[in-house]
């Protein structure tokens, strides 16, 4: 699947890109296939497993891409309490096939953008809840709750060796998709009862063109991938009432309740994003950025007071 780019003037004297995309079947790697359609970059998907070396080989050498994007990952399905108990499964795809990718990349010279995940910390002294002190992209992961942030945490102090991977923290991700089983506010309109807690989150539609920038620029390290501030659950669940269904209704739970019904703890934090915002000063806040990306254009238009 090849987008051909435009032959005009302007775009010979861009660099030229072609990127190699990993996660054909899974949602990041899906939108970022229609990004690269509507920039004119050209894209093919990978076809080797990332722990099978030799494929991923073979991948680069027909494709020759200019950037390799891993959007591939276990986070297990309906959610992460799937890895409790596929734990091989889980470190096969996140911790050596990552790995496997980005070695193969380095001998080939070129960069990864890796979509990792933020879920590798929770709130503590240093960083309680509501000051507004995150987490910085050099502090170590505190949150091994879960199987799978233990291995996405075990994956990141790896990669800091490898200086050709972008690793972006990604959390509880969201899209203007509102019928997306895997999007944050699909997720928690669907359920009986919510906790109620402010976390960063991530803005698919304005963060994935960011990463295509990301590559282009060359940036490589850790980056705190989420949109400046922290939401909470119910502020979302209101907004949720507010643009798309007046008669919705919910209810909260605590952490104790909720430890009652999943198998494993959830991380909660707030991750500075100072470093993407001096990157990238056009970044709306988390806020601005749910109502702008992802509510707005799924507002339902009303008649009389009353949505329809």
């Amino acid at each position: 699947m090849v987008v051909r780019a435009s032959k005009s003037n302007s775009s010979r004297q861009k660099p030229f890109l072609k990127f190699l995309i990993y996660g054909r079947t899974g949602w990041i790697g899906g939108l970022l296939s229609k990004i690269c359609e509507k920039k004119g970059i050209p894209f093919e998907y990978g076809k080797g497993r990332l722990e099978n070396r030799s494929q991923l080989l073979a991948d680069i050498q027909n494709v020759k891409p200019t950037h390799v994007f891993n959007a591939a990952g276990v986070t297990g399905r309906p959610n992460v309490d799937w890895c409790e108990t596929h734990k091989p499964e889980t470190i096969r795809t996140n911790v050596v096939g990552t790995l496997t990718l980005a070695d193969v990349c380095r001998e080939n010279g070129l960069l990864m953008m890796n979509y990792a995940t933020g879920c590798i910390f929770e709130y503590d002294a240093k960083h309680p809840e509501g000051t507004g002190i995150g987490f910085k992209e050099e502090d170590k992961p505190n949150f091994t709750g879960s199987f799978y942030s233990k291995t996405k945490a075990m994956v990141e102090e790896l990669l800091k060796e490898y200086d050709n991977v972008c690793t972006l923290r990604v959390r509880m991700p969201i899209s203007s998709d509102l019928n997306n089983p895997r999007n944050f506010i699909t997720k928690i309109s669907r359920y009986n009862k919510v906790v109620n807690i402010p976390n960063s989150m991530t803005i698919l539609d304005e963060l994935l063109p960011i990463s295509v920038e990301m590559a282009k620029r060359n940036l490589s390290g850790i980056w705190n991938f989420t949109n400046p501030g922290v939401v909470s659950h119910n502020e979302i669940l209101e907004m949720y009432k507010a643009y798309i269904d007046p008669g919705f209704k919910w209810t909260n739970f605590t952490l104790e309740e909720q430890a009652k019904v999943i198998v494993a703890p959830r991380s909660n934090n707030e991750l500075d994003a100072s470093k993407l915002k001096k990157e990238f000063p056009e970044l709306l806040s988390i806020k601005e950025s749910l109502i702008k990306n992802v509510f707005e254009p799924n507002k339902k238009p009303t008649f009389g007071g009353v949505a329809k």
